[in-house]
């Protein structure tokens, strides 16, 4: 014996208080669909543990059995006499007599439990090897009964035994006009618009040949659902979605308004599915044709012209920025920040639990945005209040009040790419977030996987990913000064160098009095490539001045904020705000 499943394990709700004996509730199968919403028509049998719908003909038990259920078979009378009424239905939707009689469709009375007596009906035959299994009885106003204990199969599944290809419908009428347009490998789902296709479990084998599967549900809610289910257990690398343009729901109403020849374009302009991770050249095909127009582009820049010349910046990358304690390097990812967001409209969010508390970082920024000293005796209160509001809306800090894995934070910077717009993220550093690394699994593999996790983030999300990263203690030189790292000397692994596109090491000369910014690794070369730009840093703001031959251009103190302003002013023709700003239109 299997297992015994609870009736909710079926969506069943049984009467409250009830634990026995014999009750009536209503059926999850076909509810939804029902004009009565108050008809209760599964019978439940709650001694047995069996159920019976006397609406669509569901029925099962929740005592799985290891045996295979033994089904009623139906008797075949092949009485195929219909009345005149029944074909000029079926004409009325283009479905000819030579299909009615191919297909085997009757006409008799059955008793409806919709109406408690007997109806005449229209009668779908379900066959499988020429063998009657189930029949789906219709009424006149859209009664709808299957064969109680009778097996659920695909209506016409004998069609497509050794066929490349078939289409499967919502309804035996949206198979039945495929077929009357000549296409005969038209097959339907038993019970409707329905997620539950548990049918299809012991006849999956009919379609395991298939090269092609047309999905031709409707294009409403429930046959939305029942596309992706059908999808799920096909495998979207072999289905097609077929539709009927904007003003026919399903096969029979495109048969209908626009005829036969157009139903069959459906299926020739059947659109195939989007298997994720998988591409053409069609799905990216604008960026070909720009890149073969206008060749490799460089990145952004942020402005030093020492800088510029080694790299330019551009999103779904990861660049690692690494230098020894007191190099300022978490200083210099804030110059990179503040520039890529004042020239470029560039938004970021940090992780910075080493700049904490955040009223310490975010001060920091603004003096870089300002020029100015944080402090109300050097900064105007209404630069001060100009460049809160501003920083309110570009400048966001992730700060979770304990859990600081990658997972955590990835996904607070996903919210603020959804609500915020940001363009990047600064995660500083390495060292600070919980590392949750597998039993058994190394320190490379796990840095390898890790780094592969921020990566993927970054191109999924069309961000540029700064990661800062401690080195190992460093020998000195005989001069008592530290080696230069590399970002091969990151404590862990190697894949700190190997899985960067960019890769920066930031180092403080104090003897001259000047700071070396180290570009090591710039994967693609039209980018940039190594090389060193070499700068002085401003007590007075904390900006970086370019230092070109031995000279060091002048201190820029200039308000950063006013000078975009003005800028953005000029070029969208506005007028002048109630500013002293400078003529000057660019922003440095």
């Amino acid at each position: 014996m299997g297992n015994i499943m609870n009736w909710s394990d079926l969506h069943i709700e049984v009467p409250y208080g009830r634990m026995s004996g014999k009750v009536k509730t209503l059926c999850p199968q076909c509810h939804d669909r029902r004009s009565n919403k108050r008809d209760k028509s599964l019978s439940l049998n709650l001694d047995e543990g069996l159920y019976l719908c006397h609406y669509c003909g569901w029925s099962g038990s929740i005592k799985e059995h290891s045996m295979k259920k033994e089904y009623i078979r139906p008797q075949w009378s092949n009485n195929t006499t219909l009345s005149d009424k029944v074909i000029k239905y079926f004409e009325s939707r283009l479905i000819s007599q030579a299909t009615i009689k191919a297909m085997k469709i009757t006409e008799g009375l059955e008793w409806m439990p919709q109406e408690n007596k007997k109806m005449n009906t229209i009668q779908f035959n379900y066959f499988l090897d020429g063998e009657l299994i189930n029949v789906k009885y219709r009424t006149g106003n859209k009664y709808f009964k299957l064969i109680p204990n009778a097996e659920l199969i695909p209506y016409n599944l004998d069609s497509i035994k050794g066929s490349k290809e078939c289409v499967i419908t919502e309804g035996e009428f949206d198979a039945l006009s495929f077929i009357a347009c000549g296409y005969k490998y038209a097959v339907s789902v038993p019970n409707g618009a329905s997620a539950n296709t548990s049918y299809l479990d012991n006849y999956l084998g009919y379609f395991e040949d298939k090269e092609t599967i047309y999905i031709a549900s409707d294009t409403d809610t429930k046959g939305l659902i029942l596309r992706e289910e059908l999808i799920r257990r096909f495998g979207a690398e072999r289905c097609k979605i077929v539709t009927y343009g904007e003003e026919c729901k399903d096969a029979n109403e495109c048969l209908c308004k626009r005829g036969a020849a157009a139903l069959l374009d459906c299926l020739k302009t059947a659109s195939e599915i989007k298997v994720d991770g998988v591409f053409t050249v069609e799905d990216f095909e604008d960026e070909l044709d720009a890149l073969f127009e206008n060749g490799l582009q460089r990145g952004i820049t942020i402005g030093h012209s020492n800088f510029d010349e080694l790299c330019s910046f551009e999103t779904k990358r990861l660049a690692i920025i690494t230098g020894i304690p007191g190099s300022g390097k978490s200083e210099f990812l804030d110059e990179i920040a503040e520039r890529l967001n004042i020239i470029h409209g560039w938004k970021f969010a940090y992780f910075s639990p080493e700049n904490f508390p955040l009223k310490y970082h975010a001060s920091k920024i603004a003096s870089k945005i300002t020029g100015k000293r944080f402090d109300k005796d050097n900064t105007p209160l209404n630069e001060y209040q100009q460049v809160k509001h501003y920083m309110a809306d570009n400048f966001f800090f992730i700060c979770p009040e304990t859990d600081y894995t990658i997972a955590t934070i990835l996904d607070k910077a996903k919210y603020l790419i959804r609500r915020k717009g940001i363009k990047a993220l600064v995660i500083d550093p390495w060292n600070r977030l919980e590392h949750q690394m597998p039993s058994g699994m190394s320190e490379t593999n796990y840095i390898s996987k890790a780094l592969d996790e921020l990566t993927n983030f970054a191109q999924r999300n069309d961000i540029l990913l700064f990661l800062m990263a401690h080195p190992r203690k460093m020998n000195k030189d005989a001069r008592g000064a530290f080696d230069v790292p590399t970002l091969y000397d990151i404590s862990g692994s190697a894949n700190f160098y190997n899985k960067a596109d960019y890769g920066i090491t930031v180092h403080r000369d104090k003897e001259a009095g000047t700071v070396d910014v180290h570009v090591q690794k710039v994967k693609f070369r039209h980018l940039g490539h190594p090389g060193k730009a070499t700068f002085r840093y401003n007590l007075n703001n904390g900006r970086y001045s370019p230092v070109v031959d031995g000279k060091n251009d002048e201190w820029d103190n200039s308000n950063h904020l006013i000078k975009k302003l003005t800028t953005d002013i000029a070029e969208a023709e506005m007028p002048t705000l109630p500013f002293d700003y400078s003529e000057e239109t660019c922003p440095f």
